[in-house]
């Protein structure tokens, strides 16, 4: 998304070769990985800043030249600014999840930040990552720190107080799964930074507003980190073979990691798929929703949990799962609709004098509708 970090353009296009030579090969892991998994790859965000660093004399490259896009804006600073809602959120007893946008939002994004935000709505995504360049280290949510402390250097605001969200075990864990599996990241290899791990929060590192991952966290069901992946913005040519069999195998391994957690239907009674039902885990202050279709994936770690899925107009319906490290645990919840409470009976009439009953005329209620999400 920053025209002037290319490599993770670069080795996402490598990435997509691979998998189709590797698929190609009938290579075990990969033909499982590829049949088990709906893989969508965007190379750029920002062709036109790309061609802006591209055509720099190599020699000469400026630091931030083509970091933004045709109108000169910084699209990991264009997205709606949620992170300001779910901190309000955090005071009121409001939820940190699905939150709506402003009603003008459209009039404040650039044409590539609404291109994604309609990508991210058309899909039910689970897992993504978001890549960058100029360090070396997998960054993850919260990236707007509660309290801005003041500016550090170029774009960032510093700040060393962390900002966790209700998955932060799990987003350490997904940040450490490339880290790891990086040729070096988590030796946290001199940038002019040290990350233990080779991982950080977002807000530790240093606050930012409007960016896509704390995006994805607050409006989608999608979790998405930062991968920072090298010192270089813009690395010559020789370098990329060396960049690139430096993060394969943290590549495939983090497209893996979506495949962890619980996962299954809701539907009715007539066992068709309900949209939009809202699934809750008990400890963890953060839902999400099932799909068009009624389908829904949580990322858990391995541990015992209480899950709830909730729909409007239907009665909630409770389980407990086991997540083990193997692959997802499968729930399928089928929801009851609410009764429909009928008309009040008339009283008999009263049979003596004696008796003080008072009559009433009893008018019958109508249905209580209620509006589907």
């Amino acid at each position: 998304m920053h025209g002037n970090e290319v490599l993770g353009r670069e080795l996402l296009l490598q990435l997509s070769e691979f998998l189709c030579e590797e698929y190609r090969r009938r290579s075990e892991r990969i033909t499982r990985l590829i049949w088990d998994t709906r893989i969508h790859i965007l190379p750029s965000m920002n062709p036109d800043g790309y061609e802006v660093a591209a055509n720099q004399n190599l020699d000469a490259i400026g630091y931030l030249t083509g970091r933004n896009n045709a109108n000169g804006i910084d699209l990991n600073r264009n997205f709606p600014d949620l992170n300001t809602f779910m901190y309000y959120n955090e005071k009121t007893g409001g939820p940190n999840h699905h939150i709506p946008l402003p009603a003008n939002w459209k009039s404040q994004v650039e044409p590539e930040t609404l291109a994604v935000i309609n990508w991210m709505n058309c899909y039910n995504f689970v897992l993504s990552a978001n890549l960058h360049g100029g360090a070396l280290v997998a960054n993850y949510p919260y990236d707007k720190a509660q309290e801005q402390r003041g500016r550090g250097r170029g774009y960032h605001h510093a700040s060393n107080t962390p900002s966790p969200t209700p998955d932060d075990k799990l987003f350490r864990k997904l940040a450490k799964a490339y880290s790891y599996a990086h040729h070096s990241m988590h030796q946290s290899p001199t940038c002019g930074e040290q990350f233990a791990d080779g991982i950080t929060n977002g807000a530790s590192w240093y606050s930012l507003s409007k960016g896509m991952q704390d995006f994805n966290y607050l409006h989608t069901n999608c979790f998405e980190i930062t991968l920072e992946l090298s010192c270089n913005k813009f690395p010559p040519q020789k370098d990329l073979e060396k960049e690139w069999l430096a993060n394969r195998e943290a590549l495939v391994t983090y497209l893996e990691e979506v495949h962890q957690g619980v996962k299954g239907l809701v539907s009715d009674q007539n066992g068709n798929g309900i949209a939009g039902a809202v699934i809750s885990v008990q400890g963890i202050g953060h839902d999400v929703t099932s799909g068009d279709m009624g389908d829904y994936f949580r990322l858990l770690l391995p541990d015992t949990y209480t899950i709830t899925a909730s729909a409007d107009g239907y009665q909630p319906q409770t389980a407990t799962v086991t997540v083990g490290p193997a692959g997802p645990s499968l729930v399928d919840f089928q929801l009851t609709p609410n009764p429909v409470k009928g008309p009040l009976e008339k009283k008999a009439p009263a049979t003596s004098l004696s008796s003080k009953v008072l009559q009433k005329k009893v008018v019958p209620r109508a249905a209580h509708k209620k509006t589907q999400r």
